[in-house]
């Protein structure tokens, strides 16, 4: 903690006061506080909030992430549920004489965390921020899955300076690239270009549009299965649902599909970093957004809580195997008997001759796909991927 500390302002006394006023049950009760009056030490695999008010490279939305303690106290005032994960709240990060400073003070922050087995919970602040959490992993000498839950695909100049509409850019051009894949979900067309929504498929990422994660959520839970880092732009839920977001839409996710998502995520057992950014309450848009987002921090601790730790490539000895001809090809499927999830085998070639097998995420959908003599989306592009 002592290689952190000079990066963080502690939890202030106000908090401290409020969590004492609740009744007990509540999970303020049972947050581990950075506080003034003691320092923290750290229990492995548990989660680690940390609140980052910076706003200098948000577009459109300046005083973004200015009232993160609004999110504490609705937060804190819920009940947990049957949990046994440790919840600590570092404070805030300082805010630096430049953007980069801050940047790459959190990246410092996160990368102590993620050496040390814990899973930090970022909220922002900028979405630009998303970048240091990427970075963090430079350290660890670790590819990188991405997931961004926003309207746009955040693409821009190369050569601009970095902000909350161009991040992606840096994340995929920049060396070293530690980036394997990048997933969007809930992408709206008409705020995209033609070209940017082309470059994503050129580039085997994934994106799914806002219509079709309504019509079927489900069909983002395997895309988080296999996410390192989830960033979450409040500007892709609905205004009526989260006003508190100078960029927010009439059109978006509701409250109650950012909140199935967010339990997604904390299912993951890959998922390490999660981050919310782009909230802002200085249009005076009252508590409505920070209760929100108190509801999507309890769903990802919920998820965390009640992860299965299923890792078929090891250990194929709890899951039922389906094998699915389609023409010349053989595709492999694998179920759970644990969490019922489904997984498909993808065999590639190495130099031509030695064949191996990477198993990712799928659906049941994605089975029935294949029993129809289609071969899914899904198995198509990660073959592609990693041939």
């Amino acid at each position: 903690m002592d290689c952190i500390e000079n990066f963080i302002n502690p939890v202030k006394k106000s908090i401290v006061d409020f969590i004492e006023a609740l009744p007990e049950g509540c999970l303020g009760k049972n947050i581990i506080l950075n506080n003034a009056k003691s320092s923290i030490g750290f229990v492995a695999s548990s989660l680690v909030f940390i609140g980052v008010p910076e706003d200098r490279s948000a577009v459109n939305n300046k005083g973004t992430g200015q009232d993160i303690d609004l999110i504490r106290k609705e937060f804190y005032q819920l009940f947990a549920g049957n949990w046994n994960t440790s919840i600590y709240d570092l404070g805030d990060v300082k805010i630096g004489k430049s953007y980069k400073d801050t940047e790459v003070a959190l990246k410092e922050i996160i990368t102590y965390l993620l050496k040390q087995k814990l899973l930090p919970i970022i909220i922002g602040g900028s979405q630009a921020l998303t970048y240091a959490s990427y970075r963090a992993f430079d350290d660890l000498e670790q590819k990188v899955n991405l997931a961004v839950v926003d309207a746009k695909f955040d693409l821009g100049s190369f050569d601009e300076m970095i902000d909350s509409q161009s991040y992606l850019t840096k994340i995929v051009m920049e060396k070293p690239n530690n980036l394997f894949n990048f997933s969007n979900i809930g992408y709206q067309t008409f705020l995209n270009s033609q070209d940017e929504i082309n470059l994503i498929k050129n580039l085997l990422f994934d994106a799914y549009r806002l219509g079709d994660v309504k019509s079927d959520i489900e069909i983002v839970e395997p895309v988080l299965r296999d996410t390192d880092v989830l960033s979450i732009d409040m500007g892709v839920v609905r205004k009526i649902d989260a006003p508190a977001n100078n960029n927010a839409l009439i059109s978006g996710l509701s409250a109650d599909d950012i909140c199935k998502i967010t339990r997604y995520a904390g299912l993951s057992d890959k998922l390490s970093i999660f981050g919310i950014y782009e909230y802002n309450t200085s249009n005076n848009s009252g508590i409505q957004t920070p209760q929100l987002i108190a509801q999507m921090l309890w769903y990802y601790v919920e998820g965390v809580n009640y992860r299965s730790y299923e890792f078929p490539s090891i250990d194929l000895q709890n899951y039922k195997k389906y094998i699915v001809m389609i023409d010349e090809e053989t595709l492999q499927f694998y179920k759970s008997d644990k969490s019922g999830r489904w997984w498909m085998e993808i065999n590639v070639k190495d130099n031509n001759k030695t064949k191996r097998r990477t198993l990712v995420p799928c659906t049941y959908n994605d089975y029935l796909s294949a029993n129809r003599q289609e071969v899914p989306d899904r198995w198509y592009i990660n073959r592609k991927k990693l041939d």
